[in-house]
């Protein structure tokens, strides 16, 4: 019979090839499949997995031991301290993302009834939590894709928010013609010829997400052009782009008379959000 801890640190070796953190991989499927959490592995190391179980757990380490991401395996990847349901339709929430969230937050008012749109909202990280933080804000959400559009309902709904509309759109296109006091956005931002592209996570992950033509940067100038008429005068705008596109993003803002550019850093030091303000 296999214990817990055997089970774990055998697991742990195998995934040590293609994981940076094998043996947190490991405890995640373990958990999945005893329905616990992670406490009850170090309370109970000793206890005997059933062979029912030990066949879907390996099989779980098989498929991630491919390169599946974890999150695909579970179905779900915690963000802004929430779960959100994910599946290979929507990116992954990644920690990156956290800095549109707490810039916006900066911009919006707790106790006003202010207007957010939320551009290619995938899983629904970003409208859902600002939502959920703000819920005096009327938040609209968009996606070109109707799969990722009831995913992110279904988070919408998990979560109980109830200020959120969602609306399948390419960008601006389709949604009501309302003036935003925010308009915030992780569009696609990777070049077509990226060698990141065939590398860990996001082989598994929509490349339509991911992918923009001109370097990375053609939906980037979309938005930022189409937002100019959807901007309140002193409206905000905020996209997350590549750690290298710092330069390119700020010219597009510079260049569409946005005013108050500035790019913010992430977690890891690297420029990840600009910022620019319509006062036209």
């Amino acid at each position: 019979m296999h214990s817990i801890k055997s089970v774990l640190a055998e697991s742990a070796d195998t995934l040590a090839s293609i994981s940076d953190s094998p043996l947190l991989d490991a405890e995640v499927l373990l958990c999945l499949v005893l329905h616990k959490e992670r406490s009850y592995l170090r309370a109970w190391p000793d206890n005997l997995l059933e062979p029912e179980q030990l066949e879907q757990f390996w099989a779980l380490v098989e498929e991630r031991q491919k390169g599946v991401p974890v999150a695909y395996l579970t179905g779900y990847r915690e963000f802004w301290s929430r779960d959100f349901h994910v599946t290979p339709d929507v990116l992954i929430p990644r920690p990156d993302t956290e800095l549109l969230i707490e810039l916006g937050l900066k911009l919006i008012p707790a106790d006003e009834p202010v207007k957010l749109i939320d551009l290619g909202t995938g899983s629904g990280i970003i409208a859902i939590t600002l939502a959920a933080e703000r819920p005096h804000a009327q938040v609209i959400a968009t996606d070109f894709s109707p799969v990722a559009l009831e995913i992110a309902k279904h988070n919408a709904r998990h979560h109980h928010i109830t200020n959120i509309r969602f609306y399948q759109s390419n960008w601006f296109d389709d949604v009501p013609d309302t003036q935003f006091d925010l308009v915030i956005s992780n569009p696609p931002y990777i070049a077509e010829d990226d060698s990141h592209l065939q590398e860990g996570d996001v082989r598994f992950e929509p490349q339509t997400a991911l992918v923009a033509a001109q370097q990375g940067l053609r939906d980037i100038q979309i938005i930022a052009n189409s937002a100019r008429i959807r901007l309140k005068s002193k409206g905000h705008l905020l996209i997350e782009h590549g750690y290298d596109q710092q330069h390119q993003v700020q010219t597009i803002f510079k260049n569409l008379r946005y005013d108050k550019v500035r790019t913010y850093q992430d977690l890891s030091g690297q420029p990840r959000v600009t910022y620019g303000q319509w006062n036209q």
